[in-house]
């Protein structure tokens, strides 16, 4: 079955917690922290595997998690580092985030590399957090969440041919002729229903691609006919062979065809209608009457096109349409140095956001104040909030980071909720909760007093 378009979540794994420990050695009564740190979470990596030609193994099985890290031991001992989660894609493949719409990789060569979401970084132990003034710190790191996404991949054959035509005008038997595809032929409409492809070789130090793409009618730049399914797999190619039927038994006119063709072409993506184009008028050695073939040739010379008259069932004419192609092939890798790459690894790493200490603050419909910032989310994230000393050590970045000045400045009284990533807390005016202690203090005195 071939499968060119599916829907997954991945989740990368989260790094491992640090740990609170101290050092219990004889002769040594108050010794310093030794927590060490947790292991980094493993990453979805996506690796383009030449073996596979269709998605089919992500159409029943939707969700990918990576390992998480270990957590960290005492006497500063590291936690495992969590397994990479490695899948593998036909080459081609566009990796999307169905959240943003963003391209995050393209798997263009062979053996490509995309890791898609990153594994968390293992919390920091105890061991990190001591100071002169703080010289046992009581609190650890938790480890930082993976990456959570939903993608989308969308396989686009990789070929540099594209063979373009009516149903029933020939493909199949063309690439079924000049290379060892075998797809289904058979004399009616729709009989591939499946991008076949395959290598055309034309000597012993030259070949090239060819994909037969099927299910391109009138009306396909709209969904008609399979056209949205396959007219993908147009795009990557570089010259496209435009294959007419002069057999007269269909019915069609072979001019009307054509044109209706680039027209659809030119609907779905004005840049496929810009593809150079050789024309293949097909079925020769049904046509007995050259006269109608003769107009047809001078018309579509007429417009600039390069014609060749084949018989793609009796191979009449494909010798001088292949030498034709790899001819134009070679001058446009030429004109623009499309080389293969030096190296068969393309690393993509998801972008990440660099803002360091930076953030904004913003006040939602419903009141409520959210802080957005790579680093402040990540450290709340990371910080045990049932643990009284990471909440004291959360506030000191925060007003170092000025965030708690902000809040006031923008109004925020006690009782407002502040969202920070994927927690929320209550705001608590600091100043005013240090004079509502004084006033307890003060009154239960005056009580003691009198």
């Amino acid at each position: 079955m071939f499968i060119d378009e599916v829907e997954i979540e991945v989740y990368a794994g989260d790094g491992g917690n640090g740990m609170v420990t101290f050092r219990r050695e004889k002769h040594v009564p108050n010794g310093g922290p030794n927590g060490g740190d947790g292991g980094h979470g493993g990453s979805v990596v996506f690796v383009a595997d030449p073996n596979l030609s269709t998605l089919l193994d992500y159409r029943f099985h939707h969700a990918y998690r990576a390992e998480r890290g270990g957590d960290g031991g005492s006497k500063d001992m590291f936690g495992k580092k969590g397994e990479n989660l490695i899948l593998k894609a036909p080459p081609g493949t566009l990796i999307y985030d169905m959240d943003t719409g963003e391209l995050l990789a393209d798997l263009n060569l062979t053996n490509s590399v995309a890791v898609v979401a990153q594994g968390g970084t293992g919390g920091r132990g105890n061991a990190h957090f001591a100071t002169p003034i703080h010289q046992a710190p009581r609190y650890a790191e938790k480890g930082e969440p993976g990456e959570e996404r939903r993608l989308r991949l969308e396989l686009r054959l990789l070929a540099d041919v594209g063979l373009l035509g009516f149903p029933n005008v020939g493909k199949s038997t063309l690439i079924s002729a000049v290379s060892a595809a075998k797809p289904k032929i058979a004399n009616y409409p729709f009989t591939t229903l499946t991008p076949h492809l395959g290598v055309v070789k034309v000597d012993e130090e030259r070949n090239f691609v060819m994909a037969d793409i099927p299910g391109i009618v009138e009306g396909a730049s709209e969904g008609v006919g399979l056209g949205h399914q396959f007219l993908r797999h147009v795009s990557r190619s570089l010259i496209l062979v435009h294959m007419l039927d002069v057999s007269g038994l269909t019915g069609r006119d072979p001019l009307t065809d054509y044109e209706t063709l680039n027209r659809e072409l030119k609907l779905y993506d004005e840049k496929l209608s810009q593809l150079p184009q050789i024309v293949a008028i097909n079925k020769m050695d049904t046509v007995f009457e050259t006269d109608v073939v003769d107009a047809l040739e001078k018309e579509l010379k007429a417009r600039g096109c390069e014609v060749h008259r084949i018989s793609a069932a009796t191979r009449q004419g494909l010798q001088p349409l292949i030498y034709s192609i790899m001819h134009h092939l070679e001058e446009m890798r030429e004109a623009t140095k499309l080389e293969v790459a030096s190296e068969d690894v393309a690393m993509f790493v998801a972008q990440q956001e660099q803002s360091g200490s930076r953030w904004v603050l913003e006040k939602s419909a419903d009141g409520v104040f959210e802080v957005k910032g790579k680093r402040i989310e990540r450290t709340v994230a990371m910080t045990d909030l049932e643990n009284e000393y990471g909440l004291r050590h959360l506030q000191r970045l925060m007003d170092r980071l000025g965030i708690t000045n902000r809040l006031k400045e923008e109004g925020a009284e006690d009782g407002d909720t502040v969202r920070i990533g994927k927690i929320e807390f209550e705001y608590e005016d600091e100043q005013k909760a240090a004079d509502r202690i004084d006033e307890r203090g003060k009154s239960r005195k005056k009580k003691t007093e009198n």
